[in-house]
């Protein structure tokens, strides 16, 4: 692999703010004295021809120990690390000057808490660049273990044509947080400038599988060497910060698919602040009359025909079976909410991506009383916008949609089960849903008071509480669909196509005639967005 990064550690310099004495030794002891800057930079020419330097490197990194970089910093306001970088960029130019082809010269210096007194650490070559002082960031690299928790890693500009993505202790030009590959692998960015999309590598090539998925806007890289507990893998986002991308191309050339990964629907994960809309809620209120009444529909009547004498079992023919099934769960606005005391609702998924209630979550999605969306992992917490995919295990991965615009003053967003929970339903009878409804009541995942966070009491009320009435509605499946029943005043019913994409309001206008819904659309009944299957 070629050296895209020079890095050595010169030691022993007594003063680590002496241009001169990290430049070049006094004296004419050329083999006695040990290797300086100048001399690192004339080993390693940029570009050659035979043994002649034709081009030298001219962008510089110099870290400096952290302790004496703050003492500059606390005693002369950063003056000496200035002044070592000015001095070095006209020793630069004045011992370089016929091999920088018009190229600037910068140095930058900073601190590392890795050095002892007396070390400088320099850094330079093909995968070393410093922006000019009015560029822009033309990109900002950002990686995951668990495709929730992005950490930073390093910002891409217009005029930058590499960047090398590492370890610690490896040679690269930036650091990822959590880099699980060890010293010897890499990332090689290549950024042919804004009208071109970056393309991805990695170093060894013959190590590593990376691929990137369009619908979530970012690399999955992993690992082809066995490893115990599993091959490792990670995340990488290349987000674009100014102009919308350009179309992705593919290149046959490079080790990973050469398209521009900045999604649509991922920009970033840095949200911003809801708009929750205040209102009284209009369940979780004492009930007057004590009970409730029965509910005649609630029960449905056998439909098994009568066993008449002389008649066989072998005779009877079972009835043809629908099917409702629970395939999202659509997170709230709290803000709605807060004369109940609500705080946050979470949504804690398994490594098998299954709404769990006990044990550590692969992941969970919260939202706050300020209506604010965060996905949660063993990484940390942070700030998430939908539409996103998330893939915290390699087998699956998980939705969270955006409340269409129709929907969004009640609900913050739409979270898609990557395992919908089903159950079926016999035709030619009405049933109802709702919290005091038996039927259907396996689909109500909710139904517990863990999934949510009060303030005032010991957090005994169940979740559904908020949002589902206790006779929400009615349905009866029939041959053209599903005819639906809006049983109480309160209750918000959106009807969803067979895409999860908003149709209707049912019941608005204080229309509660039936609604029919078309067999394989979606229904949203507080937390539950069910479909209704013939």
């Amino acid at each position: 692999m070629p050296i895209y990064v020079q890095h050595e550690v010169l030691g022993r310099i007594p003063d680590v703010f002496n241009a001169e004495a990290i430049w070049q030794a006094p004296g004419l002891a050329l083999f006695s004295r040990r290797p300086l800057l100048r001399d690192l930079l004339e080993r390693s020419p940029r570009e050659h021809k035979g043994r002649a330097a034709t081009r030298c490197f001219s962008h510089v990194t110099l870290m400096l120990p952290q302790e004496e970089v703050d003492d500059d910093y606390h005693l002369t306001r950063g003056a000496r690390a200035r002044d070592l970088a000015q001095t070095l960029t006209a020793l630069h130019q004045k011992d370089f000057g016929d091999l920088l082809g018009g190229d600037q010269v910068r140095y930058d210096v900073t601190g590392t808490s890795s050095l002892a007194p007396g070390e400088i650490e320099v850094k330079f070559g093909h995968a070393v660049y410093l922006p000019a002082a009015d560029e822009k960031i033309l990109y900002n690299v950002s990686v995951s273990r668990d495709s929730a928790i992005w950490h930073p890693v390093c910002p891409i500009y217009p005029n930058q044509r590499l960047a090398l993505i590492g370890g610690e202790g490896g040679e690269a030009s930036f650091v990822a947080s959590g880099w699980p590959f060890g010293p010897d692998g890499a990332i090689l960015i290549i950024n042919d400038g804004p009208d071109a999309p970056p393309v991805v590598q990695m170093r060894p090539k013959d190590a590593y599988d990376c691929r990137f998925d369009p619908r979530s806007g970012y690399y999955t890289i992993k690992s082809l060497r066995e490893a115990p507990g599993g091959s490792p893998r990670l995340m990488l986002k290349i987000a674009r910060t100014s102009v919308a991308a350009p179309r992705p191309q593919a290149n046959a050339a490079a080790d990973s698919i050469s398209i521009n990964p900045v999604c649509a629907a991922v920009r970033d994960v840095q949200a911003a602040p809801s708009a929750g809309v205040a209102a009284k809620p209009a369940v979780w209120q004492s009930r007057a009359g004590g009970a409730a009444s029965p509910d005649m529909t609630a029960i449905p009547v056998s439909h098994k025909p009568v066993n008449n004498a002389g008649e066989s079992d072998a005779t009877y023919a079972p009835v043809s079976q629908q099917r409702v099934s629970l395939v999202a769960l659509a997170m709230p606005r709290l803000s709605r909410y807060r004369d109940t005391g609500a705080q946050a609702m979470e949504l804690p998924f398994s490594r098998a991506l299954a709404l769990c209630t006990d044990g550590r979550p692969a992941i969970s999605f919260v939202v706050d009383a300020a209506d604010e969306l965060y996905a949660c992992t063993a990484e940390g917490r942070q700030r998430i916008t939908a539409p996103a995919t998330f893939t915290p295990v390699d087998t699956q991965a998980i939705r969270v949609l955006a409340a269409a615009p129709q929907m969004a003053d009640r609900y913050r967003a739409v979270v898609c089960l990557a395992q919908p929970v089903g159950a079926s339903v016999a035709s030619g009878a009405r049933f109802t849903f709702g919290r005091n409804s038996p039927m259907l009541a396996a689909l109500r995942l909710l139904d517990s008071p863990r999934f949510l966070k009060r303030t005032g009491d010991a957090n005994t009320a169940s979740a559904d509480r908020i949002g589902l009435s206790r006779n929400a509605f009615s349905f009866e499946a029939t041959a053209l669909g599903y005819k639906i029943g809006r049983l109480s005043a309160s209750q918000a019913l959106f009807h969803l196509d067979d895409k999860l994409e908003f149709v209707a309001s049912i019941g608005d206008a204080g229309n509660d005639a039936p609604y029919l819904l078309p067999n394989g659309h979606h229904l949203v009944a507080g937390h539950y967005v069910l479909r209704f299957d013939a």
